[in-house]
């Protein structure tokens, strides 16, 4: 079914089957579940919060709960302006946050980070109602904000149940953070579109109980917890599909989950999309349709342009030129090189903006990152690749040099996510390839990394 309102969506399934599970969570050590009659109730409840509180734009702070799920459809539904944070950022980085997009309410269940971040509250926000915002990943500031509707997200569920449908027996393991477009789209909506249910993950520390706990027949995983799963043992033997995205995944990581009966569908999309361009539903996960709402097309120098009226933003928060950079006549410019095949999907070849998507989700801006580097290495011909979902930094010297280099370049990213801090030394003896502005051509560097892995690893 389309819907155009989570309220809708909602209504329909409680009119349908009001006594069929919505959500399944943790109560007293046992799953618990709340019905699609229940959950609407819920968001209506919280719709009445919300337009009593005359807030003009709501600042949320989500987790992984019931109350955040039926506290962020009543917002919405009460038609106040939804900015999701992100629970694991720094204090002033959600602080600065809050006041690009001039939230003046809070809802966020740690009392403490609440009360810490009531000094950021102003007013005068452009939002207007229906607007949900989304801070892409990244390491700095810089990291846009991008304006969705309720409208987008749930077309965006709907063309990802179109390739990959579920049915109202399955179970969908929401295990992905909500503030991140895929967490939304593929951890939430998709089973609730298609009037499945959406058992509520525990949190990073119970993800290897939680399969045995819930027996989902269907979860959506960023590659670095595909890996982690894997290792452990930990899918249950009822799980039957894994969605991967915000992320390229090693083929050797899909076929071990394919090793073990597994389907697996490998998506890709932007957040300036609401979440899903193209899914893998045959035997070749790099093989992907395009969603039926999306037209690919490719650009002269390989460029990857969408065009989706449905699910397009809206553009970035008060930033009329970032946006007018990417969208042209309803057309988005991806910054990512790939190719449709003969049978009309696509394939994903590389990046052309320069930024390095981690393997769970996360992006860095390839020129702030590199110009912490060269603090390190002044005059040193360097560039930052990514090695296997991780940062990597390929080195014009030779391989006597890595301990004193890792040592270096560890004190200027010791302040990094652990994650985005330096996974590998690769050593080249050629100059770098750059432009006659001494630009780095990122594309042929990639080569140079690939041929120096090989000959280390």
């Amino acid at each position: 079914m389309r819907f155009t309102s989570f309220r809708e969506m909602l209504a329909f399934y409680a009119g349908l089957t009001p006594h069929a599970p919505a959500l399944f969570y943790e109560n007293e050590n046992r799953p618990a579940s709340l019905t699609y009659g229940q959950l609407l109730s819920l968001t209506d409840q919280e719709a009445s919060i919300a337009g009593a509180d005359g807030g003009t734009c709501l600042a949320f702070v989500p987790d992984l709960s019931r109350w955040t799920i039926g506290a962020f459809f009543g917002a919405v539904s009460a038609g106040l302006p939804v900015v999701l944070l992100d629970p694991n950022a720094p204090g002033e980085d959600l602080a600065a946050a809050i006041r690009k997009a001039k939230a003046d309410r809070i809802a966020c269940r740690d009392r403490e980070l609440r009360e810490e971040l009531s000094h950021a509250l102003t007013e005068g926000t452009s939002l207007k109602a229906g607007d949900i915002c989304f801070f892409t990943s990244g390491t700095t500031d810089k990291a846009k904000a991008v304006v969705l509707t309720e409208s987008s997200l749930l077309a965006s569920a709907w063309n990802g149940s179109s390739c990959l449908p579920l049915a109202p027996e399955d179970t969908l393991l929401l295990e992905l953070p909500l503030n991140h477009v895929f967490g939304m789209v593929c951890g939430l909506l998709w089973g609730l579109v298609s009037g499945a249910s959406v058992a509520i993950g525990r949190g990073i520390r119970h993800i290897r109980e939680d399969f045995s706990f819930f027996s989902p027949t269907a979860v959506s995983l960023v590659p670095d917890l595909l890996a982690f799963l894997l290792k452990a043992d930990a899918l249950n033997p009822e799980l039957s599909l894994i969605l991967l995205g915000a992320g390229s995944c090693p083929k050797e990581l899909i076929a071990a989950a394919k090793q073990k009966g597994l389907r697996v569908s490998a998506g890709y999309g932007l957040t300036e999309v609401s979440s899903g361009i193209a899914l893998s539903v045959g035997e070749d996960p790099y093989a992907m349709t395009v969603c039926p709402d999306d037209a690919v097309t490719i650009a002269p120098d390989g460029e990857i342009l969408v065009k989706s009226p449905l699910t397009m933003m809206k553009g970035y928060l008060d930033d009329p030129e970032a946006t007018a950079a990417v969208l042209r006549d309803g057309v988005l410019s991806t910054g990512d090189l790939g190719f449709l095949d003969e049978n009309g999907c696509l394939h994903i070849t590389g990046r052309k903006k320069e930024i390095l998507v981690l393997s769970d989700g996360t992006k860095i801006f390839l020129p702030e990152y590199e110009a912490l580097l060269a603090e390190a290495l002044p005059g040193r011909d360097f560039a930052a690749v990514l090695r296997e979902g991780r940062p990597a930094l390929l080195i014009r010297g030779n391989p006597g040099e890595r301990d004193e280099l890792l040592k270096k370049t560890a004190a200027v990213l010791k302040n990094m996510p652990r994650g985005q801090q330096l996974y590998a030394i690769l050593f080249t003896g050629t100059p770098l390839p750059r432009t006659s502005a001494g630009k780095l051509k990122r594309k042929e560097i990639e080569t140079i990394a690939d041929t120096a892995g090989r000959s280390t690893s």
